[in-house]
């Protein structure tokens, strides 16, 4: 056992875990992050080139902290000097006269977020090869963007190092022990914390056991599809084509969203914004693709520049909540163990989220 005490230990070192660590160690706490996998690894949420982020929510309480968010993006951007972010806007569709789209629209409006809305007639003038379903609306967030997950990923994990953190990585947990100092043993050592946070992801349960705590949390895997476009260049970034959500047409469905070729060139990613519940361990053996066929009949109608087969397709895990809301708080017997969990569906990249403020 080590005899150094760090200020705090973060287990998981995703993308919620890895700006923990950040902030933690930027405000001069010692800081271990502990990750299972050897780093980088795409067994989790935080992998892959690129993600959506948005102003463009329903509820108040994301727009506000999305306020927050662009602002830390920038700040990041500047510290590692390098391009994280890329403005693209977002195309959001769906009908016209649901719930979800009134509420979304009357947000941006409460909120003044800058928003182009599309009359039907002009729509194909602003959005070539995409075709609108009848009944739907459509409107454009134009402070919308990708940001470059991989990279932003490794920038934060660097600029913790620079600031004192230390990363170990390959190395599973294996108990926790709470207490004034919290004792975290993995399968190569064990190590104290005055405090602890957990953002493992699709592992959190799994860890919340040794502390006497489980929420209701469900792991889901998620085909992330990459489709060839019939014309080079049609739906790319270089060309402005937006990033875009299709919101759900029915109760129970889910949104289908996309965005512009980039990471490969060529190829659109275009997704179902839910999967089939998994093992976190076991990902690779859950084979469902009913979400890959909703997406062929999407893409057949809705996109006619790609071809409707997706050319790649690559697995990730959601962490979702009944509510479909994230968790962030203390744990209700041990003040000093943090949770962050249930981040995966709509929060995965909301934030550069800061748990620093429960410590």
């Amino acid at each position: 056992m080590s005899s150094e005490v760090f200020d705090c230990i973060v287990i998981g070192a995703g993308i919620q875990g890895s700006c923990t660590a950040y902030h933690l160690a930027k405000n001069k706490q010692k800081t271990l992050l502990l990750e299972q996998f050897v780093l980088p690894h795409s067994r989790g949420s935080s992998h892959g080139q690129t993600r959506v982020i948005r102003k463009t929510y329903e509820e108040d309480f994301y727009i506000q902290m999305m306020h927050e968010s662009y602002e830390l993006w920038a700040q990041l951007e500047r510290e590692a000097g390098v391009e994280l972010y890329r403005r693209t806007g977002l195309l959001v569709m769906g009908p016209e006269n649901g719930k979800g789209f009134s509420r979304l629209k009357a947000t941006m409006q409460r909120h003044k977020i800058p928003t182009v809305f599309l009359e039907k007639q002009e729509f194909s003038q602003h959005i070539p090869n995409v075709n609108l379903a009848d009944g739907n609306g459509a409107l454009i967030d134009t402070t919308a963007g990708v940001l470059y997950a991989d990279r932003a990923l490794r920038a934060v994990q660097r600029l913790f190092q620079s600031f004192g953190g230390v990363i170990k990585d390959g190395e599973k947990v294996i108990d926790i022990r709470p207490g004034a100092e919290v004792t975290v043993t993995t399968g190569s050592g064990v190590y104290s914390g005055r405090s602890l946070v957990i953002t493992a992801g699709p592992w959190a349960n799994t860890l919340l056991t040794h502390t006497g705590l489980q929420l209701p949390l469900k792991v889901v895997k998620i085909n992330v599809c990459y489709w060839k476009e019939k014309i080079p260049g049609t739906y790319s970034v270089g060309q402005s084509f937006p990033c875009f959500i299709e919101m759900e047409p029915k109760e129970g469905e889910y949104d289908i969203y996309g965005l512009p070729s980039n990471e490969y060139p060529g190829l659109m990613k275009v997704c179902y914004h839910m999967g089939s519940e998994t093992e976190p361990d076991e990902r690779d053996k859950q084979t469902d693709r009913g979400d890959i066929d909703i997406l062929v009949r999407y893409v057949t109608r809705c996109l006619p520049g790609l071809v409707p087969v997706p050319a790649v397709v690559e697995s990730c895990m959601y962490t979702v909540t009944p509510d479909h809301n994230f968790v962030l708080d203390s744990h209700p017997t041990y003040g000093n163990i943090i949770i962050g969990a249930g981040f995966s569906e709509d929060c995965c990249w909301l934030t550069l989220i800061s748990p620093t403020s429960l410590l």
